[in-house]
């Protein structure tokens, strides 16, 4: 167990305790302040995203165990958020769907593609997907203006990586589809 799976699982254990913040409501009504602990919380687990791929690739430290659990640690901290703002009303279930469901599209890709023995790593676009939807979850929780643009937005790039990605693994789909 290195550094970079160790901040991994830490992201995945920061899920529900943003959730606790998140949906938090004391008085029957979500509280700004608990908003901020909230916002927070996922700044921290969004940075550990970066920090143990970082030093997985500069140390040396790439895992088995780390190329299975990274990604999931993500789909679960931007799955858990995108749930929590359709439950409290703050945005529609249309971006949750097309973000979650895209991200189970090409998890199903990538393993069938490892089951052929090929890995189709992140690209640059998935990258800046994953930021993207980061950037316009902390400006919903926290009302800033535009930021159901910016979700969208976030919407607009999701879908364009995930073609990305089905370009990419076209020999495993057309493998997949000669047995």
């Amino acid at each position: 167990m290195n550094l970079p799976n160790k901040l991994t699982l830490l992201r995945i254990l920061l899920v529900p305790i943003f959730m606790f913040f998140l949906l938090f409501r004391p008085e029957g009504e979500y509280s700004s302040y608990t908003r901020y602990f909230a916002v927070g919380t996922f700044i921290l687990a969004a940075v550990t995203d970066g920090l143990d791929g970082y030093i997985a690739r500069k140390q040396g430290l790439i895992t088995k165990l780390g190329k299975f659990i990274d990604p999931l640690a993500d789909k679960l901290l931007i799955s858990a958020a995108l749930i929590a703002l359709v439950d409290m009303g703050e945005i529609t279930a249309w971006p949750a769907i097309i973000i979650i469901g895209r991200e189970f599209a090409i998890t199903g890709l990538r393993v069938v593609a490892a089951s052929e023995g090929i890995v189709i790593a992140a690209s640059k676009l998935g990258k800046y997907k994953t930021t993207l939807q980061i950037i316009a979850i902390i400006a919903v929780i926290i009302n800033l203006p535009y930021s159901m643009k910016l979700l969208w937005l976030a919407v607009l790039l999701t879908i364009a990586s995930g073609f990305d990605y089905l370009w990419k693994s076209k020999q495993v789909i057309k493998a997949d589809g000669e047995g």
